[in-house]
């Protein structure tokens, strides 16, 4: 006996099982009586491709118990759409099974294709992502689809105060970091003929560089050892003239190779080691990573050696 079996409104289907290859497969899957039921179900009327109430109803059924089966979401997209259902009705339905499954792709490709067609953000869309993030401020596939959002519904420059204040509350949030890199510089990239990683080629304007530098500064001397916006400014760096030698100045604030037990980030001290490399002072350079494998980063003492022998010198023993 069975839920779907046992209800007259599927009597006209004839239930197609999973063949998990014969009679004596060799490493069939442990379903649950219902499941099985109800993805026999599922198969019948993609079968006979049916768009219907009750097929909209069994894909619910099946992603409550199985929410990461993508060929489900695929097709509940399809019914959704040849149905002509209320859009907006189908992100509140979503939105709560987000709030239960949070770390569930399928879910967040969902709803992207739900919102594509519809053609201006929803009211309430940036605040449940914004409940979101305080389950998790780091969910990936969250961070992902914002990007997506942002870039769909063109609301760069009205992202940039929310990172803000997400920074205020979490300066050493690396997501945030790396959103902020693609709302101030991904805008310049297109999106079909590359990604958002050619952002690191393309140039911007000078006065948006330097505001980036010095904001990026600014929350380096609030946490001089969180790596976050080091290598924020490293990438924003490179996208003006001059060269990392610019930094210099700014990271001996943090690491004074003349005082070696007063130094405040070895993230300065990698940056330094990079400039004076590129001054050709290898001595120096040398020195600083040296540092690194000794004192302030021996976990990494190896990479550190390694970047010693690039520059000629010898291993330093830890």
């Amino acid at each position: 006996m069975g839920k779907y079996s046992d209800s007259d409104q599927w009597q006209d289907i004839v239930p197609i099982p999973q063949d998990d290859g014969g009679p004596n497969p060799l490493a069939a899957i442990a379903y649950t009586e219902e499941y099985s039921e109800a993805m026999s179900y599922l198969r019948a009327i993609m079968a006979e491709t049916e768009k219907s109430e009750r097929a909209l109803a069994l894909t619910e059924d099946i992603i409550r118990m199985n929410p990461a089966h993508y060929t489900v979401w695929l097709y509940r997209a399809e019914v959704v759409f040849a149905l002509k259902k209320d859009l907006l009705q189908e992100l509140e339905w979503l939105n709560k099974i987000s709030l239960k499954y949070l770390k569930n792709y399928q879910i967040w490709h969902h709803r992207q294709v739900i919102m594509t067609p519809i053609p201006t953000i929803p009211a309430n869309e940036l605040s449940f992502l914004s409940l979101m993030f305080e389950k998790d401020s780091k969910n990936y596939h969250v961070w992902s689809y914002r990007q997506w959002l942002v870039r769909h519904f063109s609301i760069w420059d009205e992202e940039l105060p929310y990172i803000e204040s997400l920074l205020e509350e979490d300066v050493r949030n690396n997501s945030v970091w790396n959103h902020r890199w693609f709302v101030v510089f991904s805008r310049y990239t297109d999106p079909t003929t590359g990604t958002g990683a050619d952002a690191a080629a393309v140039k911007a304007e000078p006065e948006i560089v330097e505001r980036e530098l010095e904001f990026a500064k600014e929350k380096i001397r609030l946490a001089p050892q969180n790596q976050s916006p080091w290598n924020y400014l490293r990438g924003v760096v490179r996208k003006r003239e001059g060269g990392i030698a610019v930094l210099k100045g700014f990271a001996e604030e943090f690491a004074d190779l003349g005082r070696e037990d007063e130094v405040r980030s070895s993230h300065a001290l990698d940056l330094l080691a990079d400039v004076y490399a590129e001054e050709q002072e290898k001595e120096r350079a040398g020195k600083a990573l040296e540092l690194l494998a000794k004192k302030y980063d021996p976990i990494r003492k190896n990479y550190w050696n390694y970047r010693r022998g690039l520059l000629g010198l010898k291993m330093v023993e830890v």
